[in-house]
């Protein structure tokens, strides 16, 4: 029996390691940096009180209950 679990033990620590991949993607610094910026404008608009395109206009009409 212990000469049965070696074999397979042995298989399936191969089978691990063989499974431990790392992919590298290439990812440009220009395209880095303007994704930044992008971010960090985000984050000033919102702490400047500025609304974002998501936000809703405050004098927007909005429905009326009905009398």
């Amino acid at each position: 029996m212990k000469q049965n679990i070696k074999p397979i033990t042995i298989l399936a620590l191969i089978g691990l390691l063989s499974a431990c991949v790392t992919i590298n993607i290439y990812f440009p610094a220009a395209a880095a940096e303007k994704a930044a910026d992008k971010i960090i404008d985000e984050v000033w608009q919102l702490k400047d009180g500025v609304p974002t395109p998501t936000d809703k206009p405050a004098d927007a009409p909005t429905a009326q209950p009905a009398k």
